[in-house]
């Protein structure tokens, strides 16, 4: 009886020495997941309906990554869109920028290593940005430049808001690595474009009507030449899908978050 006992103790201590064993090597793996990925800042909110897709590419892309649920040291900041449009339209970039110093110099502050803009407009002011900034912003331009060169693509055509469309800090950046860049060259078709983002797209709001007008505009560029179509602001993969095409189309949303990815993953 004594020696049965002894017996039963002995495979008792050897079942939770093997189940301590477990749970080490589980924390194990998290942490070394972990130590395995870049922190990033997200700076949100214009607007945070693609903000939304921002984060849910990225979490979706390293759950793919890793084969299960591991999610990345992601930090997320919101800026006011209403206060953005105010500032746009009494043309104060520089309190724009201020703004996006303000969220980025947060984000670092709780540990993320590198930020992105979760928009294409926010870009204008990228260069006052990055140089108050230690840390790098990934940028959206450079992130299409490569997509498209993947696709050995030589012209493109690009719409945004009208601020990107009328100057050229996102297609001259492209430009700059060999890409041909078209842009609405009408006032009327700016403004409508623009319209439609500002008062409909930031919304969530997709009207049948304004995707007619869309989708005109981008097959008479592609009727000028346009070999692909760049989405160039967050708002428009809302509306316009590959599918709605026969050429490319360069989702910046998408690809701004794969950018981020490959951040992430240290690649």
């Amino acid at each position: 009886m004594k020696n049965y006992l002894i017996g039963l103790l002995v495979l008792g201590l050897i079942s939770c020495n093997n189940h301590t064993k477990t749970e080490l090597q589980e924390n194990t793996n998290v942490q070394n997941e972990d130590t395995e990925m870049n922190s990033l800042g997200l700076i949100g909110g214009t607007s945070w309906h693609s903000t939304v897709d921002y984060y849910s590419t990225i979490n979706q892309s390293i759950n793919d990554h890793y084969g299960n649920n591991t999610n990345p040291p992601l930090l997320v900041y919101t800026l006011n869109q209403a206060e953005i449009h105010r500032f746009q339209i009494e043309d104060k970039w520089d309190s724009i920028a201020h703004m996006l110093v303000n969220g980025a110099l947060k984000l670092n502050k709780a540990g993320a290593k590198a930020v992105l803009f979760c928009a294409n407009t926010p870009h204008k002011v990228f260069n006052s940005v990055q140089e108050k900034l230690d840390f790098p912003i990934i940028h959206i331009a450079d992130a299409t430049a490569k997509a498209i060169h993947k696709k050995g693509l030589k012209k493109v055509f690009f719409m945004g808001t009208k601020y990107s469309m009328e100057d050229t800090f996102i297609t001259k950046r492209i430009e700059d690595n060999g890409i041909a860049v078209m842009v609405p060259t009408e006032k009327a078709e700016i403004e409508e474009l623009h319209r439609i983002i500002q008062e409909e797209l930031t919304y969530g709001n997709v009207v049948d009507q304004s995707k007619e007008y869309v989708m005109e505009t981008i097959n008479k560029a592609i009727d000028q030449g346009a070999e692909g179509i760049i989405l160039g602001c967050t708002e428009f993969p809302l509306m316009i899908f590959q599918e709605d095409l026969d050429v490319p189309v360069f989702n910046t949303t998408e690809i701004h978050s794969k950018a981020g990815v490959d951040y992430i993953l240290k690649k």
